[in-house]
């Protein structure tokens, strides 16, 4: 019977579309063009070297099987390759090689499946455009950003730990894609280059890649208008680890680019390759992103980046101190960790602006000179008052050190000392009893409900007391 190159590949579509899942189906067979039937050998056309490496990639197998069905043992498949537009406004096509077989320049050969070939483990690898093989991709990497300055805290723990795992061992680890989320300011851009960076030290032969979510929208539109979109998808598609920042910005708004980061996502993720993303949102709280984009983000690890303790914000001021080459009272250090608990930008600001204040007027840094400083950075900040900050207060104001009120002991002046703290911390703060119990020695609710009705008591019926909660107050509102 006389078959003609539509009627086969309509046959083999039959067999493929019995055997995957029908979003692959209608996203990498659909757009696929019979071309021609000669001496049993098929050829299709596809709309990009893209597709062709993914089919070869990923569908071998498969076609192989659907060749062999419907054309026999003999049957063979060649691929033609719709490239992007030439000066002229003609389009280009190029045929390519078959499987273990040597390309001939302008005469195109066998290619893929061959089923008679036996072992397709012996597949080339995938086509380079020329020139694109031989650049070297800028990492885009800021130096300044490294795992040995990212102070770890219970705050970042989990996501800096993964960090370390993907950057030892990028692409095999489970955390594939990492994606790390929390607030402004919290550190999730330096803990991205940071994996970057280490990445690099372990593997210097991994082509490593950042950008923001921005730079590859508008990379992706520029793309576009010179009819290069192949080019880009290919071009992203040779990174070892690609990072991409902030891709909360995509919500709403770039169907297409969120569509070609979709295939480059699928294409470096079945290859092994490691994704690394940062969103200010986990993946189930993102909206305005592309369902099937979201799923894809979903599949590794999502670990987030949350308000540092007053312990990590201590940490991170000395260590930038260090790093600057600054001696600074310890008292200094203490008054802005506890003042400044929004996020670690807002806090390094505020450090920045005292080392400025210092220097230009030729203070010397001082605990004074920080109130001064700090009161006026606070109130453009609107200043939250935290439990930390309260157990602060109450010990500076009782010369206390903090670690008593986290403390089981019973003294008198400490007990005293830390149902003050419980009862402003009730009156001061959203923090539930539970929370206000876990955080000053451990108390469960019932304490902290005694603490504060006892300080209410004694608010009315004790002048010595009334005078303490009197004067705890004005410190509050200072």
């Amino acid at each position: 019977m006389n078959r003609d190159h539509k009627t086969v590949w309509a046959a083999c579509l039959e067999i493929i579309r019995d055997n995957i899942d029908e979003k692959l189906y209608n996203t990498w067979f659909a757009p696929i063009v019979p071309v021609k039937l000669e001496n049993n050998a098929l050829t299709i056309q596809v709309p990009s070297p893209f597709y062709y490496e993914w089919l070869e990639r990923n569908c071998i197998h498969l076609l192989k099987k659907t060749i062999n069905a419907v054309l026999g043992t003999s049957g063979k498949l060649r691929y033609k390759i719709l490239m992007d537009t030439n000066p002229t406004g003609k389009p280009q096509t190029t045929t390519i090689p078959s499987v273990g077989a040597q390309a001939t320049q302008n005469k195109p050969v066998d290619v893929a499946v061959n089923v008679n070939d036996g072992d397709v483990q012996n597949m080339p690898n995938p086509l380079i455009f020329p020139g694109i093989k031989k650049i070297k991709i800028p990492s885009q990497l800021n130096e300044n950003y490294t795992l040995e300055n990212f102070v770890e805290g219970d705050c970042n723990r989990l996501a800096r730990a993964a960090g370390y795992a993907v950057a030892k061992d990028p692409g095999k680890t489970a955390f594939n894609p990492l994606l790390l989320h929390g607030g402004v300011g919290l550190g999730k851009t330096h803990l991205a280059h940071a994996i970057g960076i280490k990445t690099k030290e372990y593997h210097s032969d991994k082509t490593v890649v950042y950008l923001s979510s921005e730079q590859f929208m508008q990379q992706y539109a520029t793309a576009g208008k010179d009819h290069n979109t192949n080019d880009f998808i290919r071009f992203y598609g040779m990174t070892d680890v690609l990072i991409i920042d902030d891709i909360q910005f995509w919500a709403n708004k770039a169907p297409r680019t969120q569509e070609a980061f979709f295939h480059i996502f699928n294409d470096l993720h079945q290859r092994n390759k490691q994704i690394i993303i940062t969103s200010d949102k986990a993946p189930s709280e993102l909206s305005g992103l592309e369902p099937r984009l979201i799923s894809r983000l979903k599949w590794g690890l999502a670990a987030d980046l949350q308000t540092p303790d007053v312990e990590t914000r201590m940490a991170i001021l000395r260590q930038k101190l260090e790093n600057d080459g600054i001696d600074m009272p310890n008292d200094v250090i203490e008054y802005i960790a506890y003042s400044i608990n929004t996020n670690v930008r807002e806090l390094e600001g505020a450090l920045i602006s005292l080392i400025a204040q210092s220097s230009l007027n030729k203070k010397q840094i001082t605990i004074d000179l920080a109130k001064q400083m700090i009161d006026k950075f606070v109130k453009s900040t609107s200043r939250e008052i935290t439990i930390e900050y309260i157990q602060k207060i109450v010990c500076d104001y009782f010369n206390l050190p903090i670690e008593s009120i986290q403390s089981r002991t019973r003294k008198r002046e400490i007990v005293q000392a830390r149902q003050l703290t419980m009862y402003f911390a009730k009156k001061l703060t959203k923090a539930s009893l539970a929370i206000i119990g876990l955080q000053c020695g451990n108390k469960d609710h019932a304490t902290v409900l005694h603490a504060c009705k006892t300080v209410a008591n004694l608010n009315e019926t004790d002048k010595q007391f009334h005078h303490w909660v009197s004067e705890l107050e004005k410190r509050f509102q200072e």
